[in-house]
C-alpha cells in the first residue's frame, strides 16, 4: 500500500498547479493533505474512487487537513479530543482494520517564537494521543511536523539554530516522539542522506538553490518496522512550497 502526504499550502491554489494530475498519476491508497485553507464543499475535489474526510479550521482560509482514501475507514475523527487544540483543523484520525492513520499539521512556533510555549503543550498532548491509540493497534502518523530534527535535515543549520522549526525545544520534542517508539521512516531507509528536503521558502530562490528543510514525515509504530518497504521525498513535484512525501508498507 502506498501512502502520500503533502502540505499543499492552499488546496484550491494547488488544484490550479497540477495537484489533481499528480494525485491521479501517483494513485496512492491514502492521500493526506495539510494546510487545505478551505472548508469542505468550498470547492469540488474530483478524485474518483476516494472517500474524502475533512477537518477544517474554524477560522476560514487557515490551516486544515483532509484525507482521501480508497478504502473506507472503520471510523474517522477530527481533532485529538482536547478543547484547546481542536479549533484549527490540525488532525484527522482514520481507523483501519490493522492500523490507525493520523494526518497532522503541527502548529508553527511563528516569528519570534510567539507560539513556542503553546507548541510545547501541543506536542506533549499529541504524543500522548498517539500512544493511547497504539494501545489497541499500530499507528502511522504523517504530515507537516514543522521541525527539522537533525542538522542534516536543513541546508543552513547554524544560521537557523534559534528559528522556528529548528529550536532546541522543538527538536527535543521530535526526539521524545521517536524515543516513544515512532520510527522516522525516511531516516530508517536513508540514515545519513543529506540534501533532500521537503520545504523551501518562496524567497531567495530557495528551491532553485535547494536551500530547504525536511519537515514533512511519515512516522510509524515500532511494530510496523517489518512492514516498511519504501520511503521517498518527491522533490520533483511542484505546486506548493512543500513537496509530497510517500511511504510504502506491506500489511
Amino acid at each position: 500500500m502506498k501512502l502520500i502526504s503533502w502540505n499543499v499550502n492552499g488546496l484550491r491554489a494547488a488544484m490550479g498547479k497540477g495537484f489533481l494530475e499528480f494525485a491521479k498519476e501517483a494513485d496512492p491508497g491514502i492521500l493526506c493533505i495539510q494546510e487545505t485553507k478551505m472548508q469542505e464543499g468550498q470547492a469540488e475535489v474530483p478524485l474518483e474512487g476516494y472517500h474524502q474526510y475533512w477537518c477544517s479550521a474554524e477560522k476560514k482560509g487557515y490551516s486544515g487537513t483532509a484525507v482521501f482514501t480508497k478504502e473506507e475507514p472503520v471510523s474517522v475523527r477530527c481533532g485529538i479530543g482536547i478543547e484547546e487544540h481542536d479549533h484549527e483543523g490540525r488532525t484527522i484520525t482514520a481507523e483501519y482494520e490493522k492500523f490507525y492513520l493520523v494526518n497532522v499539521y503541527v502548529p508553527n512556533s511563528q516569528n519570534e517564537l510567539k507560539r513556542l510555549d503553546y507548541r510545547m503543550s501541543w506536542e506533549d498532548d499529541f504524543r500522548a494521543y498517539l500512544k493511547k491509540l497504539e494501545e489497541s493497534k499500530p499507528v502511522i502518523t504523517c504530515g507537516d511536523f514543522n521541525v527539522a530534527f537533525q542538522e542534516i535535515d536543513l541546508k543552513n543549520p547554524k544560521t537557523n539554530r534559534k528559528n522556528a522549526g529548528f529550536t532546541d525545544e522543538e527538536r527535543a520534542k521530535m526526539g521524545e516522539l521517536q524515543d516513544a517508539g515512532f520510527i522516522d521512516t525516511f531516516r530508517y531507509f536513508y540514515p545519513d542522506l543529506e540534501g533532500v528536503y521537503s520545504w523551501w521558502s518562496y524567497r531567495f530562490n530557495a528551491r532553485k538553490n535547494n536551500a530547504g528543510w525536511r519537515i514533512d514525515y511519515f512516522l510509524v509504530s515500532e511494530s510496523l518496522k517489518p512492514a516498511l518497504r519504501k520511503a521517498e521525498i518527491l522533490t520533483d513535484v511542484y505546486g506548493s512550497d512543500h513537496c509530497p512525501v510517500s511511504l510504502e508498507v506491506e500489511l
